[in-house]
């Protein structure tokens, strides 16, 4: 992507979060602003606590802003109605650390269960096998959750989130249940595939050993941006 091409996909300014009412509250994110250009593979990455996984689901319209700005595609989440935000979730592709595959449904099946929210998409049955297939799972697309491996059911959750073709992957700590060769593997299929579709990026984890395939890596530190990484130090000649 030329650099007149890039554009803001995601922008959230001064976003703050708390838990907890009256003497138990909490913030756990502080400040936080930034943009996202289409695109871009972009990974946040710190310690558990950190408040990674709340930015994530702020961004992905899964939980409601209480003081900021989140703009997705133009569109403002804050004080948005429920018809927006759902509109908003159709052009993210979600990928969490547990899998979240339905036990009584098949590889296939899985897939087929998020197209029927695309009518758009034509020939959604094959639409499912061809993105299996793409991520090496042609002999497994009959088979249930629990006939597959750690990695394989995870390559299924990348499948069913790239299946429609979203704008946007937000990615939950996707490799914390595998070991570091297949969560390695299962990283670069993503990558690839998401590259090969146009799809930006934004990944959290506290993996150190995937911050390589990132555009850009960002670090939360108590809810809290703290400058660059070791790096993007290193890229612009710093260290």
């Amino acid at each position: 992507m030329n650099a007149s091409d890039k554009h803001p996909i995601i922008e959230f300014n001064n976003v703050n979060y708390s838990f907890g009412e009256g003497h138990l509250r909490r913030q756990v994110l502080f400040s936080l602003t930034g943009a996202i250009n289409a695109g871009e593979v972009v990974i946040v990455t710190g310690p558990s606590g950190s408040g990674k996984t709340t930015f994530l689901t702020l961004i992905g319209a899964l939980r409601r802003l209480q003081e900021g700005s989140v703009r997705l595609m133009g569109c403002e989440l804050y004080g948005a109605p429920q018809k927006v935000l759902r509109e908003a979730r159709q052009n993210i592709g979600f990928i969490f650390q547990l899998h979240n595959l339905i036990d009584a449904l098949t590889a296939h099946q899985n897939l087929m269960m998020g197209l029927r929210l695309h009518p758009e998409i034509q020939s959604p049955s094959a639409a499912a096998d061809n993105i299996l297939k793409q991520i090496g799972l042609s002999d497994h697309v009959d088979k249930f959750p629990r006939q597959l491996s750690g990695g394989q059911r995870q390559r299924v959750a990348i499948a069913r989130a790239l299946v429609m073709r979203p704008k946007i992957i937000l990615a939950d700590e996707p490799t914390a249940s595998l070991d570091g060769k297949t969560g390695r593997v299962v990283v670069e299929q993503l990558h690839d595939l998401a590259t090969k579709q146009g799809s930006t990026i934004l990944l959290v984890t506290y993996d150190p050993r995937i911050l390589d395939i990132a555009d850009r890596v960002l670090a939360l530190e108590d809810g809290r941006f703290v400058g660059m990484t070791v790096r993007e130090a290193s890229r612009a000649g710093l260290v």
